[in-house]
């Protein structure tokens, strides 16, 4: 049976009701980058870093899995291999029964030691107190990859893509590095999907991708309904 990997960015959770930082009306529109999501942000002013993380995490809990959530896990139902790498912060994927989850940018849903980017700590709830210590004594600070700072999960996700048979790319502007290069370490042979309604630069790849150009609700369900019954 052949390896379907998935790669989903932002608008897969944009349906989900979660803002975006890139879109007009995003995050972004109401905070600077430098206040929130970089290091010397967070050495600067880390309430705020607090707060801004405590109100995104407030709305993931509140969100539920849509549509391409749930498409997805069936896919991975019927092909047990499947592998998903999501830049999204969100834990949707997860509580949509989906398994095998890289998340290259962190996890919402957990803290992190200030000394080591992978010794993480689940949090209860969606309230973080500035100030708690992770068992190694250093200060907790949010799960999240900020912006200057490394992806301590793209080695790994490079190795899942060049596993893959076939690759589905979900709701993601490629604009975001070194996420967007992913598709560098596709094999040549294989057939990469790219669902979304918007129309990036695909360079190279451009002669390898079918463009789905609908959003994740609509297009994920069609091609996992055209997956499953090709049972590949």
């Amino acid at each position: 049976m052949k390896k379907i990997v998935i790669f989903t960015g932002a608008g897969v959770s944009a349906e989900s009701g979660l803002g975006t930082f890139r879109d007009a009306d995003g995050l972004w529109e109401n905070y600077r980058v430098e206040d929130v999501c970089t290091h010397q942000a967070w050495l600067r002013n880390p309430q705020l870093c607090v707060d801004f993380y405590n109100a995104r995490r407030r709305d993931t809990l509140a969100a539920q899995p849509n549509a391409a959530h749930l498409a997805i896990t069936r896919l991975q139902q019927a092909y047990p291999s499947l592998e998903i790498i999501t830049q999204n912060i969100d834990d949707l994927h997860e509580r949509a029964g989906s398994t095998n989850i890289t998340h290259l940018h962190g996890e919402i849903t957990k803290l992190r030691s200030e000394n080591n980017d992978t010794a993480t700590v689940p949090l209860q709830g969606w309230e973080q107190h500035y100030g708690d210590r992770h068992p190694d004594g250093s200060l907790l600070r949010p799960y999240i990859v900020f912006f200057g700072e490394g992806v301590p999960y793209f080695p790994k996700a490079c190795e899942i893509v060049y596993t893959a048979d076939i690759l589905i790319v979900i709701g993601t502007s490629l604009n975001v590095y070194p996420a967007a290069s992913l598709l560098e370490y596709a094999r040549e042979d294989i057939p990469i999907y790219f669902i979304d309604p918007g129309m990036p630069e695909f360079g190279i790849y451009r002669n390898r991708i079918t463009h789905i150009r609908k959003p994740a609700t609509e297009g994920v369900p069609e091609l996992v309904e055209q997956l499953i019954q090709k049972k590949l």
